[in-house]
């Protein structure tokens, strides 16, 4: 319980309340942000960061518990904070007695946090950066902004699969480091070097590899090791696409193999051409074979799912799976 400068007593959101000793959260802009604020309240939590299909396999089954803050994923049963604004995500059923359910349609997960945290300490220093990660993870950036040289979009691109930098990167946040004094660091100045270059390369690629088929930008990169966003997609593809669909991964991969990843595909509203929302809600798609696929109808994804005449079995993904998926994605796209 706080006492407000009216000298009301307000009683503290029962979130705050619980006693978080680990952290784990998406390894994206969002995910890392939400982890820094939270990180703020909880300064000695562990942070751990996962991905939704690993949540959902299991893999993170022994780092969560009630003491367990999840952010910017699916809700794990086992934990005692979950945070979340995908829409896919929304709870329908009736929380845990002993679970704290923090669900909001808001354009970021961060923001969440940021309402959270910041009715009980100051945190106004990340005012501007908020602005920026809400844009970026709700589709609400604009083409100019997306290929500018912002110091947020870059730290955006800094963030990735990378596990030591996007701590460095949460901590620094967590500190009230700027986001120019973290871009200027020793280790992420050099992984910003990288990136420039990956950038170039990955843009010569999706163009090599992308497809315009009915307005929906297709780009096949499985087995490639290039991973990319819809923003750079459609950035690329301009106003002859509605949304893109990207394939990447490793076809064969599984959760938890070095270096590999399992054959996936992402969905996106070219939010450069619909600012106020695509055309269709491309959760259909990410939800028509895989059980776990989802997120928001401008922005989700799932793996790719082996196919037999149709229907989902259990069998390693192979490469004709990934026509089969396609095929079946392009009919339910050309009823729009």
């Amino acid at each position: 319980m706080k006492c407000n400068m009216l000298g009301i007593y307000s009683m503290t959101h029962p979130a705050l309340r619980l006693d978080i000793h680990r952290i784990v959260t998406d390894s994206d802009l969002d995910g890392v942000v939400t982890g820094a604020i939270l990180r703020r309240w909880w300064p000695n939590a562990e942070i751990i960061f996962g991905h939704p299909g690993a949540l959902r396999a299991g893999l993170l089954d022994d780092v969560i518990d009630r003491n367990t803050a999840v952010c910017d994923l699916p809700r794990h049963p086992n934990c005692g904070l979950s945070i979340d604004h995908h829409q896919s995500n929304e709870p329908h059923d009736e929380n845990d007695d002993d679970q704290v359910v923090v669900w909001k349609p808001t354009p970021s997960a961060a923001r969440i946090a940021f309402e959270l945290v910041g009715t009980e300490m100051e945190i106004n220093d990340l005012s501007e950066m908020m602005v920026w990660v809400d844009k970026l993870d709700g589709g609400g950036v604009t083409k100019e902004e997306y290929l500018s040289d912002h110091p947020v979009v870059w730290l955006g691109r800094a963030i990735g699969s990378d596990g030591d930098a996007n701590l460095s990167i949460l901590e620094a946040i967590a500190r009230g480091e700027s986001v120019e004094d973290i871009l200027s660091s020793d280790l992420i100045a050099k992984i910003m070097e990288e990136k420039r270059v990956k950038y170039s390369m990955a843009d010569a690629m999706i163009q090599e590899h992308m497809e315009v088929i009915d307005r929906l930008a297709v780009v096949r990169l499985e087995d490639k090791g290039v991973r990319s966003n819809g923003y750079r997609v459609t950035a690329l593809a301009g106003d002859d696409c509605d949304a893109c669909l990207i394939v990447h991964g490793d076809v064969g991969a599984s959760f938890g193999e070095e270096g590999r990843y399992p054959v996936s595909a992402s969905f996106y509203c070219n939010s450069f051409l619909h600012q106020n929302g695509g055309i269709y809600d491309l959760t259909q798609l990410a939800t028509r074979f895989d059980p776990d696929g989802g997120g928001h109808a401008g922005a989700c994804g799932c793996r790719i799912q082996p196919l037999e005449n149709g229907i989902r079995v259990e069998r390693i993904v192979a490469p004709s799976d990934i026509d089969a998926n396609l095929s079946e994605w392009l009919r339910m796209w050309a009823t729009r």
